[in-house]
């Protein structure tokens, strides 16, 4: 998921310096959207892991 918020902000970028301000700006809040569902999961990821008792692979 956090590949598909950085594709939609590397195209938001594209669009916006070849001058694309609406699909620039779509881009942009599909690439936030994504990126803070990426967080909320990873969140709860840790917080199902904690609660296991298993601590995080290093």
């Amino acid at each position: 998921m956090l590949y598909w918020a950085v594709v939609c902000l590397v195209i938001a970028i594209i669009a916006g310096v070849l001058g694309f301000g609406g699909i620039a700006g779509t881009a942009a809040g599909i690439a936030k959207v994504l990126f803070f569902i990426f967080l909320v999961l990873l969140v709860i990821s840790l917080v199902a892991n904690a609660v296991r008792g298993r601590g995080p692979k290093i």
